[in-house]
């Protein structure tokens, strides 16, 4: 659900500048600027004014940095007990000027947004509301400060809107299709998952998003897995991996939506194991050809014997009987040792990662060596296995080109009668250029009987019939 904030200090105080603000804009006759704001399927225009841009406080509700939060959790922490003072403002400040898939870098389209506002000035007002919180324009607005301008165009919002009102209100801003800056991938994720709990249906937030309904579906499964994999990340230490740990991840993820539903209905088990190996080579930060490896031709060669044992031991996972279910004294089926097995190598492996990518401070240089090691000696496996498995594909590859090429020529021999057919009909037919190709496909007949003989003590069908054709001789 949507949260409440308190309003900020000194809103009553602000609240009034704004009126009489905007009764200056209204007394002083003439063409008045406004904004329209799309709000319950319905359109509004607000009053534009100047506001003095240093008393504008950032929307600590925005969309746009919602998984970039948790970057740093102390700060994060501060944010959410008092979103209104300075160390959070500045925490707000440094995730909207910094890089969505790594906020230890600053975003380049940061920077191609403040040359753009120093050549241009700001062209399209923001929006705020009756307490000088930013709704839309939070990034312009850092921009802007780093500028040195003192001033910013906003539209007001009306007295009465709630926060469910503005988060509303912004995300009809971001999805229209002239927005330049697009939320980052995790964040439109978190976007519709807001939208859910408000009540809204599949159908409803697809049209919003300008998606598909099977592509929600898709989307919430991938957000769901990342949350899953976030709380078995978390080890004794208090590491875990975060939500902006997986920015990165939005094509190998969509990708393994797509085999694990394809293979799920046949072989839950098969697409589970190949589910957890996807994952851990998406954590190892495989690219999306590599990860594509992983298939089912991987799961058959018995490439995943090569990885990692889930434990530094090796011991392997006992397989369980059944899992019973509290109050029904139902059993079902528990997953099987290979499962397991994938499970508890990806659970190793998210436990290391999570110590690694948030750098505790807290733990001891040892430790964290230690988890390092196990990262790179994943890589290294996964990295063989990846790479056999791309020679076997190769090698499948060849063995059915031939086959392949071979139904190719058939198709156009098929189409060839029916042109020969259209020709005759029409007596269009050059018949002594058609006699020339004939001769062309006996000559390449032959040559294909050659190499297919080649080595065969007891032919097929096929090649036996393709033998005595390429042999026979010509009658007179």
């Amino acid at each position: 659900m949507v949260r409440e904030y308190a309003p900020p200090p000194r809103a009553d105080e602000f609240s009034e500048l704004i009126k009489t603000k905007v009764r200056e804009v209204r007394d002083a006759g003439g063409t008045r600027e406004t904004v329209t704001v799309d709000w319950n399927e319905q359109q509004a225009h607000v009053e534009v004014i100047d506001l003095p841009i240093s008393s504008l406080y950032l929307n600590p509700s925005t969309h746009r940095i919602r998984a970039q939060r948790s970057h740093d959790p102390v700060r994060d922490e501060g944010l959410d007990k008092d979103p209104w003072s300075a160390e959070s403002q500045d925490y707000l400040r440094f995730l909207l000027q910094a890089s969505p898939a790594d906020p230890n870098l600053r975003d380049t389209d940061f920077d191609g947004l403040k040359d753009s506002l120093k050549q241009f000035g700001q062209n399209d007002p923001g929006l705020v509301t009756h307490h000088g919180i930013l709704v839309n324009g939070n990034t312009r607005a850092c921009a802007l400060r780093e500028l040195g301008v003192q001033s910013m165009r906003v539209g007001v919002l009306p007295e009465s809107f709630t926060w469910a009102d503005i988060n509303a209100v912004e995300l009809s801003l971001q999805l229209r299709r002239d927005h330049r800056r697009d939320y980052s991938y995790i964040n439109r994720l978190l976007a519709m998952e807001e939208q859910a709990a408000l009540g809204r249906t599949p159908e409803q937030i697809a049209k919003a998003f300008r998606i598909q309904v099977k592509t929600y579906h898709q989307e919430r499964w991938i957000l769901t897995t990342i949350r899953e994999l976030i709380d078995r990340s978390a080890s004794g230490g208090g590491s875990r991996l975060r939500l902006v740990d997986w920015e990165g991840a939005q094509e190998r993820l969509k990708e393994l939506h797509r085999l694990y539903m394809k293979l799920e209905s046949v072989d839950r088990d098969q697409a589970e194991v190949l589910k957890e190996w996807r994952l851990a080579a998406i954590l190892l930060d495989f690219s999306k050809t590599d990860v594509r490896h992983i298939d089912e031709d991987f799961l058959k060669d018995g490439l995943g014997d090569t990885l990692p044992a889930p434990e530094a031991s090796g011991s392997s996972t006992p397989e369980a009987a059944g899992v019973v279910i509290p109050g029904l004294g139902l059993t079902v089926p528990a997953a099987s040792s290979a499962v397991s097995e994938a499970r508890a190598l990806n659970d190793r492996l998210l436990r290391a990662k999570a110590v690694v990518n948030t750098g505790n401070s807290g733990l001891a240089d040892s430790e964290r060596a230690e988890k390092q090691e196990v990262i790179t000696e994943a890589k290294i496996a996964f990295d063989a296995a990846i790479e056999a498995a791309g020679r076997n594909g190769r090698l499948r590859k060849r063995k059915q080109l031939a086959p392949a090429r071979l139904a190719d020529a058939c198709a156009s021999i098929d189409q060839c009668v029916a042109d020969l057919v259209q020709a005759r009909s029409s007596r269009s037919l050059d018949e002594e250029a058609f006699d020339d190709a004939v001769l062309k496909l006996r000559s390449s007949l032959r040559k294909l009987a050659q190499q297919a003989g080649r080595g065969l003590s007891d032919p097929g069908d096929g090649v036996a019939w393709l033998l005595e054709a390429a042999t026979a001789e010509p009658t007179a």
